[in-house]
């Protein structure tokens, strides 16, 4: 507040004028945030500085200026900077601050301070609190008019101070207009005006259609009684409607909250599977990449074939050219030909035994990778048993939801027939009752009603939870679908790469045969060129180690078919382990719909105590039923008092509101303040 006082001290030297050393000494002595100036006779100087400060002030939320006797000029120019400030929450005006506006001669002194009000409420968005106590608004029923139409402009307003103005019926009329649809305000004190039965009628007429207002006192108004009960059954269902809401934004917020943790649980579970996934493309991309450098490793291997199988192709021909020279040495080299035809006989018997026994092999080998088909088959089938057994549980689950829903409609329907048995019995009694314990009959009534709107609330909030549990049923279930297409996926694959890998051997039988065959035919050119020289001969040696060069290529062949079984058998393996994952997540989701179950069981728990609770409220209702008939004719006595009472407050208050006109005209006229006090 040190600032806003030299910002104020400031603007006075300014605009030519001293600042007032009361007001500096209410700026030093009043706490951060509050600005109370009560009882101080502010001038125009003042009230201009003022008006400034307020435009832009940020720290202030409290502007207290009761029984300061502004003038007209003073007091437009604080309400005019008060309609820029954004950050005024409590604004208290009581008693004098409209007084000498609206007491003074001609009409546009009137319209001037109506107008002033009106522009701070249709421009003002911050003030919440207005107190506007003793300022006779209601006295010009023009200028309360404007005022009401300002008021049905703001939507910011809470709570609203109009006690002593003098507002009469027309006044509460304008304000029942506009409290029909007004979105803000929640207490209105209407206490010592002049409403009477035809205002207090208009506002109870407009109370059913208002659901914020939850506080109107009407005290000192001449109001019957029956309107009092009707304005305070109306705010004690707006209160009522008030706490209901309340309890159901919370109930929203945890729910809010237990659907953003399962939203977070499903997000975790599908990160968890893309990342499985993923694991599984960059195992599977692996294997395809080591399966392609073999591939290109036996490409190789074939193409050194090829310059092999050329190389002595050329040198076949040489032996041809060499034939032609070596014949005429044929007949001496006959007997040694004989002995290398029987060697040559010896080594093809050798290298079929060796073809039986690799096609023997290659026999057990598809032998086995079918028996692994089948145990794989097998699991597929026992994983299908069990996602049945799963969609049983789930249908099982089904038919305990559709019992639990139909308890709550027999229990609903229990409920209702006691309303309607307990609406039967109060008729009774009313007709046995006198005329006088109507009213009370009304309120148990409305009270019975709102029991069973609260049953009814209750028992949508049960239908909702059942309704959210099936919509996790569903989730879950598109869950098991999602699993069935992975193991789908999976063993679609699993059986492509068998296929991939039995067309791979059946190419490498191929090519050994190829081979075989074409080692036949160069076992034939050996012959006849052994027939023909030693040198051919010599060329057969050479042959003879390069087919055992070419037997052990071939036997690294055959390793390389070992490797990729075993690479296969892995993979089997890793079918298993994601087999046993999948089953371990199922009996995840079995523990959870297990859960579920168990939280169904609680809420039919509730549901019974909801029935006790019924019972038990029901025999309060009976005891309170004799204890409100006691109370009323207590209340009758108190009412007597009261209005005895109120009959000697309206007198002084009368008394009061003489000497405050008297004052306000001895103030304007110039006059002493003794002259023009009451007489004893």
């Amino acid at each position: 507040m040190e600032e806003f006082r030299r910002s104020y001290s400031r603007l006075c030297e300014e605009s030519g004028a001293q600042p007032q050393e009361s007001v500096l000494q209410r700026l030093h002595e009043l706490p951060p945030g509050r600005l109370d100036l009560a009882t101080q006779s502010l001038t125009v100087d003042t009230c201009r500085a003022l008006g400034k400060l307020l435009r832009n002030e940020a720290l202030l939320t409290e502007l207290v200026l009761s029984d300061c006797m502004l003038s007209e000029e003073g007091a437009t120019l604080l309400l005019q900077g008060l309609c820029t400030n954004t950050v005024l929450r409590f604004l208290d005006l009581k008693g004098g601050l409209l007084a000498r506006l609206l007491l003074s001669q001609g009409n546009n002194l009137r319209a001037a301070g109506a107008e002033a009000l009106g522009r701070l409420l249709r421009q003002n968005k911050s003030i919440q609190s207005l107190t506007l106590e003793w300022n006779n608004l209601g006295a010009w029923e023009d200028a309360f008019a404007t005022f009401c139409r300002a008021l049905a402009g703001n939507s910011t307003l809470r709570q609203l101070d109009l006690r002593n103005n003098q507002v009469s019926h027309k006044g509460a009329e304008e304000l029942a207009l506009v409290l029909k649809s007004h979105p803000s305000l929640q207490q209105l004190d209407l206490r010592w005006n002049n409403i009477g039965l035809l205002g207090g009628r208009a506002l109870a007429n407009c109370l059913p259609s208002n659901r914020t207002l939850w506080r109107l006192e009407l005290a000192g108004n001449s109001v019957p009684s029956d309107i009092l009960r009707a304005v305070e059954q109306a705010m004690d269902h707006n209160q009522d409607r008030e706490a209901t809401l309340r309890e159901n934004q919370a109930r929203t917020r945890v729910l809010s909250k237990e659907v953003r943790h399962l939203r977070e649980e499903k997000s975790k579970q599908f990160l968890d599977l893309m990342e499985t996934i993923d694991k599984q493309r960059e195992e599977m991309a692996r294997s395809s990449r080591t399966t392609a450098a073999r591939v290109g490793q036996l490409q190789e291997a074939l193409n050194e074939r090829h310059s092999v199988i050329n190389a002595l192709k050329a040198k076949l021909q040489m032996a041809e050219a060499a034939q032609a020279l070596s014949e005429q040495k044929a007949q001496d080299l006959g007997e040694l030909l004989a002995t290398a035809k029987q060697e040559q006989q010896s080594l093809v018997q050798k290298q079929a035994k060796e073809h039986r026994l690799e096609q023997q092999d290659a026999a057990e080998r598809e032998s086995k990778l079918l028996r692994d088909l089948s145990a794989a088959n097998e699991k597929n089938l026992l994983l299908r048993n069990q996602v049945d057994e799963l969609e049983r549980k789930v249908k099982s689950q089904q038919d305990q939801l559709f019992l639990t829903r139909q308890e709550l409609t027999n229990t609903s329907a229990e409920l209702k027939m006691r309303a309607i048995r307990a609406e039967e019995r109060l008729e009774l009694e009313k007709k046995r009752s006198r005329q006088s314990l109507e009213d009370s009959e009304q309120l148990r009534l409305k009270e019975v009603e709102h029991m069973t709107r609260h049953l009814e609330e209750s028992e949508r909030a049960m239908q909702e939870r059942v309704q959210r549990l099936e919509a996790v049923r569903l989730s879950l279930e598109e869950e098991l679908s999602r699993v069935k297409a992975a193991v789908l996926s999976e063993r679609g694959q699993a059986e492509g790469e068998l296929i991939k890998a039995k067309n791979q051997a059946r190419l490498e039988e191929q090519r050994l045969a190829h081979l075989e065959e074409k080692l036949r035919l160069l076992a034939q050119a050996r012959d006849e060129v052994q027939s023909a020289c030693l040198q051919q001969r010599q060329t057969a040696a050479e042959a003879q180690a390069r087919a055992s060069q070419l037997g052990l290529q071939v036997e690294g062949l055959r390793r390389r078919l070992e490797e990729l079984q075993q690479e296969l058998s892995n993979k089997d393996q890793e079918k298993v382990a994601e087999v046993t994952r999948v089953r371990v997540e199922l009996q995840e989701q079995n523990g959870r719909l297990r859960a579920e179950l168990t939280a169904q069981e609680a809420l039919k728990e509730k549901v019974a105590a909801l029935e006790r609770q019924l019972k038990v409220i029901a025999g309060d209702h009976r005891e309170a039923l004799l204890d409100r008939e006691s109370e009323i004719s207590s209340l009758r006595e108190k009412l007597r008092l009261k209005e005895a009472e109120v009959a000697r407050i309206r007198d002084e208050e009368a008394q009061r509101a003489s000497f405050l006109q008297n004052a306000v005209l001895a103030y304007v006229q110039g006059s002493p303040l003794r002259a023009l006090s009451p007489q004893k």
